[in-house]
């Protein structure tokens, strides 16, 4: 695990692999609870059967990448894709990577790339584009869990300070100015291909999410998996993975060249 500067910060980052030539690097962008660690072996794997490079880090007050330094904003997922990933794939001599991202994770890179910084693709799992009721009611019923069961000793397995982990993300999500919350005018300027997988039993956001990435992107394919909740690499991993490596073997392909 090396140390890597970025925003101002020091944030904890894992490389995988060398990976095969013409194969772009995956960058791993975690949820709003997660992780290197809360990735467990899902990025060694997707890099393994994609032949891939990968990166996965943890974001300020995650991990054991640098603490918060109060509150997080409405704008936090903004400031995130705009300044810290730039300046990190920056140190890290990434160019054109590929990024995998999970929830708040999935919604950094769609503004990363709608914001016209280079970009292979994007492979989003249950992303968010807009604020819905069901994600809310999951998010307050999150905040008892952590308060009355074992959630912060299971968050302390993966995070230096799980207090800060949770309360950074919870109690931004339930402040009211987020209800407004909304990055879907970054979608038609996405020119990259794009892999949306969606579980038909998520708990924080339904099928509208990917739907509305669909029909404002212009290269997207989605992949609803049912029996399937807000981690599909976690309940599908198979499925998952075999959707990421036929989405890379078309993002990696040459271009090919017309006929005389």
């Amino acid at each position: 695990m090396d140390r890597v500067a970025a925003g101002g910060r020091l944030l904890e980052v894992q490389r995988i692999g060398a990976g095969v030539p013409g194969r772009p690097v995956l960058v791993f962008l975690h949820e709003g609870l997660g992780s290197v660690t809360m990735w467990r072996g899902f990025p060694a794997r997707v890099a393994h059967a994609t032949g891939c490079a990968a990166v996965v880090y943890s974001r300020q007050g995650y991990g054991n990448s640098a603490p918060l330094a109060g509150p997080r904003g409405v704008r936090y997922m903004h400031d995130e894709a705009l300044v810290v990933l730039p300046e990190l794939l920056g140190a890290l001599a990434v160019e054109c990577p590929v990024l995998v991202g999970h929830s708040d994770g999935g919604s950094i890179a769609l503004i990363h790339a709608g914001a016209g910084h280079p970009v292979a693709g994007l492979v989003l799992l249950a992303p968010h584009v807009m604020v819905e009721d069901v994600a809310i009611a999951s998010i307050a019923a999150a905040k008892v869990a952590f308060e009355t069961t074992d959630l912060r000793a299971r968050l302390a397995r993966h995070h230096a300070d799980p207090d800060a982990a949770f309360r950074g993300w919870n109690d931004i999500w339930l402040h009211p100015d987020f209800r407004s919350w909304n990055i879907e005018a970054y979608l038609p300027r996405i020119a990259c291909p794009v892999l949306a997988i969606q579980g038909e039993d998520d708990e924080y956001g339904t099928m509208e999410q990917v739907l509305r990435i669909e029909r404002q992107v212009r290269d997207v394919d989605v992949l609803a998996l049912a029996d399937c909740r807000h981690s599909a690499h976690r309940d599908q991993p198979e499925a998952v993975i075999d959707a990421i490596t036929r989405f890379l073997d078309r993002v990696s392909a040459p271009p090919t060249v017309p006929g005389p």
